[in-house]
């Protein structure tokens, strides 16, 4: 499996756990003020998860491009 196959793939998993971890942000949102102690946990996590995401989207880029 070529770099860019790999990283597609990888791509490919990090974008279903930054649509999860945004669906658990907007659910615990829906619920307030139930839950309202993990707001930071939870919208920590969200962001880490599209960080991480746009990291391997600008990495693919750069792959691509050379």
């Amino acid at each position: 499996m070529s770099d860019v196959e790999t990283l597609k793939a990888e791509i490919k998993k990090l974008s279903a756990k930054a649509i999860q971890a945004k669906m658990n942000l907007h659910d615990l949102s829906e619920e307030l003020p139930i839950g309202w102690d993990t707001i930071m946990a939870v919208a920590q996590r969200a962001h880490d998860a599209f960080a991480e995401l746009e990291q391997k989207r600008a990495a693919l880029k750069n792959l691509e491009a050379a």
